[in-house]
């Protein structure tokens, strides 16, 4: 019985004692009910950054509507706490209650979170989804993020990634060597085995590093960002993706902030993250359509490109020595990788005789 259900009992008795006792009790009740709470998040994007900046405010806006106005999350841009890539930090200090930003760029700190993002020759956006949410994907990523105080939540998948754009053609794997690339992620690890130079900078500098030659190359996206940041007017080589097929962003929660929102907010904050999440691949998907139809019409002098069998073939190779090499060292990392590899097996022979298939039907 409730200790609601028990005072209205007692209150109908008449019991004068218990019934002031439980009409303050029940006015407490309701006050917690009303309470506000107020979340602060920290991006790594800019401000009115597209796509990537629109997930945490279609978050921030459904959980506000779902909480009827009893959950409300701020959001500053990186041009507010000035620390694009300080996202990881500042949540786990509880500076800030929540952050948006991407798993791969803390593996510096702690490089098992570089597997939730998207790794090289991997998941597609469907079969990694299903990973996170009915495999071993989600409880992994606890175990890395415990130890930091925080969880982390898939936060919007951009699918399939291309490979990048090149001021120069790459006709062969001597190419890639001494070739300065802003590439994140293991993919920065593969191309370093090779013999390029892989860096990661801030969204808002990509342009103007490739512009000044501080490097050579880059991969950020794919046409839904691609086309607006305005690459194809300074490189004119456009290659197709091997190194991000699933990028997924994530959302940030300190653990201490977690542990205070009552079990209603947890479970509407968790169907926000979830739905903004998804709808950010939906979104992703319609852009890079529109904008791969205005490349084609609007800039016909982009050359897209393959990498040529030989450069993926020692790609491949590099990726998996890396792999290899990761998991003698790190036993969790030989645990995700067990786990990644096994999935992809089971369900990538559904993809080929499905998706693959239907697609093959119209080569």
């Amino acid at each position: 019985m409730s200790l609601i259900t028990q005072c209205v009992r007692r209150t109908l008795k008449g019991t004068a004692l218990l019934t002031t006792a439980c009409a303050a009790f029940m006015a407490m009740s309701a006050s917690a009910a009303d309470k506000v709470y107020r979340l602060t998040m920290a991006e790594t994007w800019g401000p009115n950054f597209p796509i990537f900046g629109d997930a945490p405010r279609n978050m921030a806006k459904m959980a506000e509507e779902m909480s009827n106005g009893r959950l409300q999350i701020r959001i500053d841009s990186s041009n507010k706490h000035k620390a694009p890539f300080g996202v990881f930090d500042m949540v786990k200090s509880g500076q800030y209650d929540m952050g948006h930003s991407a798993s791969y760029y803390w593996k510096g700190k702690v490089p098992n979170t570089l597997y939730f993002t998207s790794m090289p020759f991997g998941m597609t956006p469907p079969e990694q989804y299903a990973w996170f949410y009915y495999d071993d994907g989600m409880k992994l990523m606890e175990q890395v993020y415990e130890p930091h105080n925080m969880l982390s939540f898939p936060g919007g998948n951009t699918d399939v990634q291309m490979g990048g754009w090149f001021q120069k053609e790459i006709k062969t794997i001597d190419d890639l060597k001494g070739l300065k690339m802003r590439i994140p992620g293991f993919a920065g690890e593969v191309l370093a085995e090779v013999g390029a130079k892989p860096t990661n900078i801030a969204p808002g500098e990509l342009y103007t590093a490739l512009e000044r030659r501080t490097i050579d190359a880059l991969e950020w996206v794919g046409p839904s960002l691609d086309l607006r940041m305005g690459f194809h007017k300074i490189a004119p080589y456009y290659y197709t993706g091997w190194h991000e097929p699933a990028t997924e962003l994530q959302f940030l929660v300190n653990k201490r902030t977690w542990s205070k929102l009552p079990d209603d907010l947890k479970a509407i904050l968790t169907v926000a993250m979830k739905a903004a999440a998804y709808d950010m691949y939906i979104q992703s998907t319609h852009e890079s359509g529109k904008n791969w139809a205005q490349i084609r019409t609007e800039y016909p002098d982009v050359k897209i490109k393959d990498f040529p069998p030989e450069v993926i073939t020692a790609l491949r190779e590099a990726n998996d020595k890396l792999l290899k090499e990761h998991a003698e060292k790190d036993e969790m990392a030989k645990q995700i990788q067990a786990s990644q590899a096994a999935y992809l097996e089971q369900v990538r022979s559904w993809t080929d005789i499905a998706t693959k298939a239907y697609l093959n039907n119209f080569d």
